[in-house]
């Protein structure tokens, strides 16, 4: 018999004998057809977020949960200060160098978000505050940071926040030198935001109604973002779109993926207004990963290798008629991610039942696993911004 726990055998007010009645939400049937099959939906109304009737009836359902619950909250908050007992509010993350700015985030305690805080890479420079979330989720219920992306020459930051929950950020432009906000205000994004190298330009992502990425915009510091560039739209509803920019900072990446397939197509950074170029057109069942290093793409994909094999592929002409097998597809071992550096490419592996880092020095042409002390292990790539680095 096991002995009770020091937190629970303290006593607590019972529950009333009286319950609540729950909330019962109205049948209001709808019927659908899809794939040749119909049904009937009781409930289809519930899905128009903006109707009165559907957020008053989310209020009874939250009401009805405090009720029922309100004899527990002393255990609830008993459980909670046990637990940021054993969280070291006040801490430090490890700092992260980008060019010549070294970026970390810190935690205080009493405070609900991290800081976001930057220092020059000269020493003794003193540290500055980026961003602090604190003080933008002060006097909002809900408050989530989206994205945040500092301009290629340090001076701006791009960030967005969401203080609805409905996932849909507003993206603020803010002066890091002077600490100001610019002008620009841009309502209904996404997640992906990424700079152009002139540091004016910036693009973002937007939903479609079921809250699917599937625009990229183009927008000038200084404009009104109703005259933003539709860049591109992906009208296939299966497939959703995301950016990022390549480790080299030379293009942006826009990689359009359904759970079996995926098509990149990118943009010289340092052409905002070029025309996206596509690596290779999507297949059924054909995924493919692209990386980029001077002249060439490296690739990961699993075109005719189920455990994907690496190719590369000449920036000026990346179709497939054009990829060179560099590691062919082994059935011991499936590669899961690849990350490109100056000096080196990294390949994230699996084999028998574990994960594997192989990294390839570009210069020798020699390759070598990195060890784990552990017969069992877990890790997990961080974001490693630097391209010109030795350090992983």
């Amino acid at each position: 018999m096991s002995l009770p726990s020091p937190l629970l055998a303290e006593p607590f007010e019972s529950e009333s004998l009286t319950q609540p009645s729950p909330p019962l939400a109205p049948v209001r049937p709808r019927a659908l057809t899809a794939h040749g099959d119909a049904r009937l939906d009781p409930y289809y109304w519930m899905r128009d977020r903006t109707d009165p009737a559907v957020l008053d009836y989310l209020k009874a359902e939250n009401e009805y949960t405090a009720e029922v619950m309100r004899h527990t909250e002393g255990l609830q908050e008993k459980l909670y200060q046990e637990m940021i007992g054993r969280v070291q509010e006040t801490d430090l993350s490890v700092p992260e160098r980008v060019d010549n700015w070294y970026y970390y985030s810190r935690t205080e305690a009493g405070q609900q978000y991290p800081i976001f805080c930057r220092r020059h890479a000269e020493p003794d420079a003193p540290a500055q505050v980026a961003l602090d979330q604190n003080r933008l989720a002060a006097g909002h219920e809900y408050f989530r940071l989206g994205t945040f992306r500092v301009s290629p020459d340090h001076r701006l930051l791009a960030y967005s926040v969401d203080t609805s929950g409905a996932e849909t950020y507003t993206l603020f432009v803010k002066n890091l030198e002077t600490g100001e906000l610019l002008d620009e205000r841009i309502d209904g994004t996404s997640y992906g935001v990424e700079w152009a190298a002139d540091g004016r330009t910036l693009f973002y992502t937007t939903m479609d109604d079921t809250r699917r990425p599937y625009r990229l915009h183009r927008h000038r510091l200084g404009t009104d973002p109703a005259d933003d560039a539709l860049v591109y739209e992906e009208r296939d509803g299966s497939v959703l779109l995301s950016l990022s920019k390549t480790r080299s900072r030379a293009f942006l990446l826009v990689d359009l993926s359904s759970h079996s397939s995926s098509e990149v197509r990118y943009l010289p950074a340092a052409e905002p207004e070029a025309e996206l170029s596509l690596i290779a057109p999507r297949e059924p069942d054909v995924e493919y990963v692209v990386e980029h290093h001077g002249d060439r793409f490296f690739i990961i994909t699993n075109d005719s290798a189920p455990n994907f094999r690496l190719v590369e592929a000449p920036v000026a002409a990346p179709g497939k008629a054009q990829w060179t097998t560099l590691i062919a597809n082994d059935d011991a071992i499936k590669i899961d991610g690849i990350d490109a550096f100056r000096d080196h490419l990294v390949l994230y592996e699996r084999q028998d039942a574990l994960l594997h880092i192989r990294v390839l020095d570009l210069r020798t042409g020699t390759a070598h696993r990195i060890g784990f002390p552990e017969q069992v292990y877990a890790f997990r790539p961080t974001e490693n911004p630097e391209f010109d680095t030795a350090t992983l």
